[in-house]
């Protein structure tokens, strides 16, 4: 094992000891206990180099202020999108919470008046041609002009509300792809909808599909100032009373519904 490699695995150790000991005899440590779990989870996960941490923390954050107000209907998985990626990264990573695992990882568009190689404009208007961020919850899924295809379900209002509105789907196309983005440096570009690599795309939609949360992420000041499933305190109350970020048992049935 080589020196930067050791040092990685003892740090992981040291965290998921930390939490072990924050939640021994059923306390979670409060704040220090929630932000320790996301910190052991992201080691855990081996998310360095592939999800930004600040990204994975509020992603997290929100899961658990989601879970409090009952806004999901599935515990896992947790999609994040990180927008502030170029199209030529992969920016859409799909974990398992419970399971502790990194589940995909997939290129995703975002929408043309969005910006080209880089997203930096958005909007929630319907006919904006523009992506839109905030936490979703995943919807039904149905067949239509992008054949098989995912509802989401904008939970922000003024960021995200008019999802359904304005038909802001997952779905698949052609121009994500590796091939594209060779020809053209960048992907193509939706109406505002992230869409998904063709040959990816049911798979990913089978995955996070009926009541599961998404987080796209942007770095918009407005935003990470009055989301309110970016309360830390109140999600700290809700990991607390909870015992942790699920409850007995949801670790060992996600293990089973993935395979694991």
């Amino acid at each position: 094992m080589s020196v930067t490699g050791g040092s990685s695995y003892i740090l992981r150790v040291i965290l998921v000891l930390s939490v072990l000991l924050l939640t021994a005899g059923g306390g979670t440590g409060g704040e220090a206990g929630l932000l320790t779990e996301i910190e052991a989870l992201y080691h855990e996960m081996d998310l360095e180099g592939t999800l930004d941490r600040k990204v994975f923390r509020l992603a997290v954050i929100g899961f658990a202020n989601l879970r409090d107000r009952g806004e999901l209907k599935k515990v896992t998985p947790l999609s994040i999108i990180d927008y502030t990626k170029p199209s030529t990264e992969k920016r859409l990573v799909v974990v398992d919470i419970p399971g502790r695992r990194l589940l995909r990882t997939s290129l995703v568009a975002h929408g043309k008046n969005t910006g080209e190689n880089y997203a930096v404009r958005f909007s929630d208007e319907p006919g904006s041609l523009m992506s839109s961020f905030g936490f979703f919850a995943t919807g039904e899924t149905y067949y239509g002009k992008h054949n098989y295809s995912l509802r989401l379900h904008g939970l922000e209002k003024e960021f995200n509300d008019n999802a359904l509105e304005r038909f802001v789907i997952i779905h698949g196309a052609w121009y994500v792809s590796q091939k594209f983005i060779s020809r053209h440096g960048r992907l193509g570009r939706s109406w505002g909808c992230p869409a998904l690599p063709l040959e990816t795309t049911n798979e990913i939609i089978d995955l996070i599909k009926g009541g599961s949360c998404l987080f796209v992420y942007f770095n918009d000041k407005a935003y990470l100032e009055n989301s309110i499933f970016l309360d830390e305190r109140r999600a700290t109350e809700w990991f607390t009373s909870n015992g942790g970020l699920y409850g007995a048992g949801e670790s060992r049935k996600s293990k089973q519904k993935t395979g694991g």
